[in-house]
């Protein structure tokens, strides 16, 4: 194949053509055509020269040239494609009628040639176009095929790049291996087969509503992947359906789905005068049975959201009703309390409705009964009692009198406020000093022999002298072997305040060493990064230039 005049039009109109096809610049096509040309060009002058190719985008005609470009002496290496500045002096003066070379200097000819080549002057010059053998042409053809390609490919990412999180319908092509792939317009998605509710069945050419999850860059081309069980699937349902939504006057808080069966959705509205709740069920409930509808009969709970935590998980665990909540903000969990009548409602099918409840909030949701309740607050009641009357030698019924009062432990029997235990009935001032002084006492006592056990455990003096530590942290700590100040340094905040992980979808506690002594997480962390200091391990002046911006920006 030679580039002749006769098909030198051809080529534009080749290059419009699979422009078209492909949905791509044609500008694209014609420098894939440059570069296919320009390789087909080294094979017959030789691979070491710089051979180039232009085709003008307005006659087809397609000019050859041979660049050589000044290199400093220690980089040259290649006669064909390179000059050193003394080799090309000779080649550096005005052209003359017979010479076709000329000299480019940033990108500009060179028309002055006073004072010699400079590195990274080019000198360009044309050279005869080749025939294309059948060899040349395949080649040539693939060079062209994989730069459409790769245009198609970057077309495709940048079209879809900023739909995720947006639902689009496509079009059923196959189904592989459970997985679904679905033709989006201008490419192809894939439906995994754990993305698609229950056990949806799909056949070719099905219209099909999805909603896009992610959109990736990869090596075989953009991969667009779909679901139909994300959480935001139905959040974007409803942002269709329910034009109060979409406009920004009611809005979707919160989520929770078990895909086909049951489902929760938690809104607000910034409106007085709208019911959040009632415009997203809609007149006679036509608009969450649309959603209902593509959701494959998915039952849906609309629920009014609260900023109140408690408020709103009574609200979350409907049907069910509550007879009460306690929330412990710190871990992140609650209990909820409710009649014997409505547990099995409460937790629901198979802990349905507890499990979407929890998803809703946020939080992890224990549920037990009122008979339960009352019977471990029965039992902490006995074991406070019990501890007062073997710890300060009482009898039962003043112990009681005392746990009746709120005190739990000897801490706050022993430091707390005169006034707040001679409140208690047949308690006077004498008698409440001698509280607080077996309740003292004691606490020496069990911290003399805490501090002798870890002593007996080999904790060294360097932990125990270190401040924050009291002797029962210590005797803990014994126990698990950190017996040094370089063993507590290398501890982590959770492994000593505890925490909480999560492990394929469930959260788990993680029990710290220091936990029952309430230490908290930044509590942990103080203390481990001051062993660190005092070790050398961390300069405190570091740490200082890390706490200022924080302190800046909260006074910001």
């Amino acid at each position: 194949m030679a580039i002749t005049s006769a098909n030198q039009l051809e080529l534009l109109q080749t290059a419009e053509a699979v422009a078209r096809e492909k949905m791509i610049d044609p500008g694209l096509v014609v420098e894939a055509m440059e570069e296919s040309l320009a390789r087909a060009a080294k094979s017959r002058y030789g691979a070491e020269m710089d051979i180039r190719v232009s085709i003008d985008r307005k006659t087809g005609r397609a000019q050859f040239t041979r660049v050589r470009t000044v290199v400093d002496d220690e980089e040259f290496e290649n006669y064909q494609a390179e000059f050193t500045t003394e080799s090309a002096k000779p080649y550096f003066e005005p052209p003359k009628p017979n010479q076709n070379g000329t000299w480019v200097r940033d990108g500009q000819q060179i028309t002055d040639f006073a004072g010699g080549p400079q590195v990274g002057d080019r000198f360009t010059e044309e050279v005869p176009p080749v025939d294309m053998g059948r060899i040349a042409a395949q080649s040539a053809k693939q060079v062209i095929l994989q730069k459409v390609r790769e245009a198609e490919r970057d077309r495709q990412y940048e079209e879809f790049k900023d739909r995720a999180g947006t639902i689009i319908n496509g079009q059923v092509k196959r189904e592989e291996y459970g997985n679904v792939i679905v033709d989006v317009g201008r490419g192809e998605a894939i439906l995994r087969r754990n993305e698609k509710i229950g056990r949806e069945r799909y056949r070719p050419n099905d219209r099909i509503r999805v909603y896009i999850t992610d959109v990736r860059r990869e090596a075989r081309g953009p991969q667009i992947f779909l679901s139909r069980t994300d959480p935001q699937f139905m959040a974007e349902l409803f942002k269709m359906e329910v034009p109060e939504i979409y406009d920004g006057i009611i809005e979707i808080k919160a989520v929770a789905r078990d895909p086909g069966s049951r489902a929760k959705i938690a809104v607000i509205s910034y409106d007085n005068s709208i019911d959040p709740v009632g415009a997203c069920v809609g007149m006679r409930g036509s608009r969450v049975q649309a959603v209902v509808n593509e959701l494959q009969g998915e039952k849906i709970d609309i629920i009014p959201w609260n900023e109140d935590m408690p408020t709103f998980l009574v609200n979350a665990l409907q049907p069910a009703e509550v007879s009460k909540v306690v929330l412990d903000e710190e871990a992140e969990r609650i209990e909820v309390v409710v009649p014997d009548e409505q547990l099995s409602l409460a937790i629901g099918r198979r802990g349905q409705n507890v499990r979407l409840a929890s998803q809703l909030t946020g939080l992890d949701i224990d549920i037990m009964t009122e008979e339960e309740e009352s019977k471990r607050r029965q039992a902490e009641f006995e074991e406070r009692t019990k501890l007062f009357v073997d710890a300060l030698d009482l009898d039962e019924f003043f112990a009681q009198l005392l746990v009746a009062e709120g005190f739990t432990n000897l801490e706050e029997v022993a430091y707390v406020d005169l006034d707040e235990l001679t409140v208690i009935d047949g308690v006077d001032e004498d008698t409440a000093q001698e509280l607080q002084t077996r309740a003292r006492e004691q606490l020496e006592e069990q911290a003399r022999k805490a501090l002798e056990r870890a002593r007996e455990l080999g904790a060294e003096d360097s932990l125990i002298e270190f401040e924050g530590l009291s002797p029962q942290m210590l005797e803990v700590l014994a126990e698990d072997g950190v017996k040094t100040l370089e063993d507590f340094a290398t501890c982590a905040d959770w492994e000593l305040a505890g925490g909480w992980t999560t492990e394929n979808g469930q959260r788990v506690k993680d029990d710290g060493l220091l936990e029952k002594f309430d230490v908290s997480l930044e509590e942990a962390q103080t203390m481990v990064m001051t062993a660190r200091v005092l070790l050398g391990w961390v300069d405190p002046t570091e740490l200082e230039a890390e706490e200022e911006p924080a302190e800046d920006e909260q006074t910001v």
